[in-house]
């Protein structure tokens, strides 16, 4: 049987984690599932396909536009299916417990409490319940952020260098994450990593790469008090990408499972 809401083959970048999260998984059919950051429904719809009309998914995303395109998307289909907007760091009240939480490439949005948010999540999961999180772990583009440091060093940018610095640190190892899960109780608890591979063109093909320039170029800008500046230094940067070649990001997928008592 061919599924209808199959991950998307053409997104090279929320497909490949959501991969990683549903091999992690346990499904079946009437479950009840919270998706955090959901966006535009990767993997929710999938989710809500394989729970069933006798299960219940609800996708909540901090950001109105994402959940207006999950609901536009969906339309009349899969009714067990939700979308609403929430900050999954300050969940409300009426929000119930759930068998499974999910959250791929969610991680990044915990800061700045992330083990706070965590808690938060863990206490909205059933007993014997599951949580299963993807995000881009500590070493991701390491080699890109080792050229832009280089260049930073050669213009003696130290402010600059220290910003970068401290983005990078921000970054969760697959190491600290396993200590969040443990420090909440959780068993069974299984981190791994896996490489992925972007591939970029340089210059402009860099610089305007649809899955660098939304998050993690825009966020090396933000090292720079000097906007000028900061475009000369990547620029730069852009036409020596080859030494940054490959471009590898560390897919890291975590789960732990609620103590059934």
């Amino acid at each position: 049987m061919t599924s209808r809401w199959s991950l998307p083959k053409q997104d090279y970048w929320s497909t490949p984690f959501a991969e990683t999260l549903l091999e992690h998984l346990l499904l079946s059919p009437g479950l009840s599932i919270l998706d955090v950051a959901s966006g535009d429904g990767i993997p929710a719809f999938y989710l809500a396909e394989q729970v069933g009309p006798t299960g219940r998914v609800l996708g909540i995303d901090l950001s109105e536009g994402q959940v207006a395109r999950a609901r536009a998307i969906q339309g009349s289909q899969l009714p067990w299916l939700q979308f609403e907007c929430h900050d999954m760091r300050d969940l409300p009240a009426q929000v119930p417990s759930f068998d499974r939480i999910t959250g791929n490439l969610s991680v990044m949005f915990f800061r700045p409490h992330r083990l706070e948010t965590l808690r938060g999540l863990v206490a909205h999961l059933n007993l014997g319940g599951q949580i299963v999180l993807t995000f881009p772990s500590l070493g991701t583009f390491e080699s890109l952020w080792t050229r832009i440091a280089q260049e930073m060093a050669v213009r003696d940018l130290r402010r600059e260098r220290q910003r970068l610095d401290s983005y990078i640190a921000e970054r969760p190892s697959a190491e600290e994450s396993r200590g969040w899960l443990d420090g909440l109780g959780l068993e069974g608890i299984v981190v791994k990593e896996s490489p992925l591979e972007v591939v970029t063109g340089s210059g402009p093909a860099f610089l305007c790469h649809p899955l660098l320039r939304g998050g993690f170029l825009d966020d090396v800008f933000e090292c720079f008090e000097d906007p000028r500046l900061a475009n000369e230094v990547m620029a730069r940067v852009s036409v020596d990408i080859d030494s940054c070649a490959p471009l590898i990001a560390q897919r890291c997928v975590l789960s732990g499972w609620k103590p059934a008592r």
